[in-house]
């Protein structure tokens, strides 16, 4: 008698699994990171509850009936890492709480100064400040203070006392733009805001302002402007000094990782230290024929890269970087193999459990994604066969390894092209290019004459060595700029679905992380998903969750701006969200629009349909007899206040009391329109609706 179909099924799973059973550990933190990203998509507590015990009874049921097969313990400790990862988050998300300003407002400051981060590029300081109690303002606020306002030798731990205007931490301006109050909740920020006043210290900090600041300080007092910026970052991870119109550049030209310390620099310090430690330790002959040279060397690269990681911050790709190298180097210590994708997979789980939010951020994913990109490329046999070395000319050298470069670059640009387009809405198209060239430059060049720089200032000596640093950083800037400006290097995508960005991530993941056949169904999600992508319609109005900015979508694709005076973080805003990447011309100026210093309207023609749009663009009052009688004759209706009950708009009426329940709104014309809100219906995430406080006024 034929065994029936769920029997073969059952064997072939169990026989596919034991060929993989190397790779299931890699699936750690994907599914840990699946009970993450749940608790991020989930409105409220009852499905956040639901993904738990449903994800326990899956794993209870599949040992049940598995009877203990590899298949059925598998998808148990699936089920069991989904719940751990959404109840660790939930936890992780209260244990954090603390209270928000309520309301915007010119307040007195008076607290211990945290954390003290130089902006010279745009001329600011930035305080963390751990305020007084007798404020009633939030326990940590960060304000910006004009460079001219600080006094002389503040440094962290002083007591201080300050003017300024706090307000609370912003939400997503519009569909798909950046979540700051969601990022200040896991900081512990409360409010932020700008001092008008110049900083009173109460009692003085600590005597100096640590090894962080001094060598931020000394770096840039070598090198000036974007350069110094970059060579900071380099060191210290302090980005204060990069212009944002270079910042743009690196962005634009893909070199942007560049800035952020993580593997490619905690890499280049080790390495470095291994190399010196293992040259210096050499020059001894008992040392060399006694000890174990490479173990000492490894042990001090490994110290090295803790003091770098704590040195820059201790930010998430610096942290997972510095675990990968110490991996690394205890791999060597026991004459393992040294880079595997359980590496990459043990440190993903340790950033995961010490800080879940970290998921959700860009950060995360374009570390952890380019790093796994590249380590499975060349754990495949045939990739290695292309690269290792052999017995050549230099010629046929130094072209395997320019191929070795261009196909590593393509490779992590096309795994970090749908981050980047989800999140940031652009991506740049000749990153591989620029790459090939930056990163040399700044492994091999830039970070070495550095450190040169660095040791060499301790006898004074260190101006060669800072001249040919500050030459590559020039250097660097010219490729970013180069590459930025050049015809099509950027591509925009305003509107990436979440659902379509998951499909893309799965296939992604399921391509790399199995070593069978099986591993090419991962191209179907990864297809649809940037299918479903690119057929998404792109947004015709984009408005503020305030009311007072929209962005409208003109007959010439360009996106139309409603007030002049617009500021440039809504103006890159709703322009990176619309998809244009230019200038916003104002509204006023539009053929079909009639405006006044108070209202404005306009009409526009999309899927055969004719709208009719109003907004208002003061603050001054309107008749009601006038508003109501505009509300009847209009499809949608804007406005920064609450409109009266006599008006009603055609179709939709975005006043102050809706958008205080959806926020910002983007709205797609068509046959069929369709709306989308910053907050989903129903979500009841603790930084939504949190426990408020407000300082008297004075």
């Amino acid at each position: 008698m034929p065994d029936p179909p769920g029997a073969r099924a059952g064997a072939a799973a169990e026989r596919w699994l034991e060929a993989e059973r190397g790779q299931l550990f890699l699936w750690v933190p994907v599914m840990l990171g699946m009970g993450i990203a749940a608790w991020f998509v989930l409105p409220d507590a009852a499905r956040w509850g639901a993904v738990i015990l449903g994800s326990l009874a899956v794993g209870a049921a599949a040992l049940a009936v598995g009877r203990g097969g590899r298949a059925a313990r598998a998808l148990a400790w699936g089920a069991v890492l989904v719940a751990l990862g959404c109840a660790l988050v939930w936890w992780r998300a209260e244990r954090v709480a603390a209270p928000v300003l309520a309301r915007p407002a010119v307040v007195q400051v008076a607290g211990t100064v945290e954390r003290i981060e130089p902006l010279p590029a745009r001329e600011l300081v930035r305080l963390r400040i751990a305020t007084d109690a007798a404020t009633r303002l939030p326990p940590t606020v960060r304000v910006n203070l004009a460079v001219k306002d600080m006094p002389d030798g503040l440094t962290p731990g002083a007591r201080v006392r300050l003017r300024a205007r706090l307000m609370p931490p912003a939400p997503a301006a519009v569909p798909g733009a950046y979540a700051f109050d969601r990022v200040a909740w896991f900081e512990g920020l409360g409010a932020t805001g700008r001092g008008f006043a110049r900083v009173a210290v109460v009692v003085p900090g600590r005597p100096d302002s640590g090894l962080r600041a001094r060598l931020t300080a000394h770096v840039q007092s070598q090198i000036g402007g974007s350069a110094g910026g970059i060579a900071a970052a380099l060191v210290t991870g302090d980005r204060g000094a990069i212009s944002e119109e270079d910042a743009e550049a690196l962005r634009r030209s893909g070199l942007a990782h560049l800035l952020s310390v993580s593997g490619l620099h905690v890499t280049a310090v080790v390495g470095a230290t291994m190399l010196l430690v293992l040259r210096l330790l050499a020059l001894s002959p008992t040392l060399a024929l006694r000890w174990p040279l490479p173990v000492i060397a490894a042990g001090a690269a490994g110290m090295v890269a803790i003091g770098y990681t704590l040195l820059t911050g201790a930010e998430v790709p610096t942290v997972r970087s510095c675990i990968a190298a110490l991996m690394v180097l205890a791999a060597m210590m026991l004459g393992r193999q040294a880079i595997t994708l359980r590496l990459v997979a043990f440190g993903a789980l340790v950033v995961l459990l010490l800080w879940p939010e970290a998921l959700m951020g860009p950060s995360f994913q374009m570390s952890f994604a380019a790093v796994t990109a590249i380590v499975a490329l060349f754990e495949s046999a045939r990739v290695r066969g292309w690269f290792e070395r052999r017995e050549e000319g230099w010629g046929m050298r130094v072209g395997r390894g320019i191929g070795s470069l261009l196909l590593t670059g393509l490779v992590v640009e096309i795994a970090l092209t749908p981050i980047a387009l989800y999140h940031f809405h652009k991506s740049g198209i000749y990153g591989a290019l620029a790459n090939i060239v930056a990163i040399p430059l700044t492994t091999f060049v830039v970070m070495p004459f550095e450190a040169a720089g660095l040791f060499f200032d301790l006898a004074g000596l260190g101006a060669p060595f800072w001249w040919v640093a500050e030459q590559g950083l020039h250097l660097l800037l010219w490729i970013a700029h180069s590459v930025a400006n050049a015809p099509g290097a950027l591509a925009m995508l305003p509107a990436m679905p979440g659902g379509a960005y998951a499909l893309m991530v799965a296939g992604g993941l399921w391509i790399t992380l199995w070593r069978t056949r099986v591993r090419v169904a991962g191209l179907l999600p990864v297809a649809a998903g940037a299918v479903w992508a690119l057929a998404t319609p792109m947004p015709d109005l984009l408005v503020t969750g305030d009311g007072k900015h929209l962005a409208l979508r003109m007959p010439g694709g360009e996106m139309a701006l409603l007030r002049d005076r617009a500021g440039d973080y809504v103006r890159d805003t709703l322009a990176e969200n619309g998809g244009v990447d230019a200038a916003l011309p104002a509204l006023a100026d539009q053929r079909d629009a009639r405006c006044s210093a108070d209202l404005c309207v306009v009409t526009v023609e999309r899927g055969g349909r004719t709208w009719r749009i109003a907004a208002t663009r003061s603050g001054y009052r309107v008749p009601w007899r006038e508003m109501v009688d505009l509300c009847a004759s209009v499809d949608i209706f804007i406005a920064d206040r609450w409109l009266p009950r006599g008006c009603t708009p055609r179709w939709l009426k975005l006043d102050r009391a809706l958008l205080r329940q959806t926020g910002g709104v983007a709205i797609t014309f068509g046959p069929e329109p369709h709306v989308e809100t910053v907050r989903a219906p129903g979500a009841r995430h603790p930084w939504l609706k949190p426990e408020t406080v407000m300082s008297p006024r004075p």
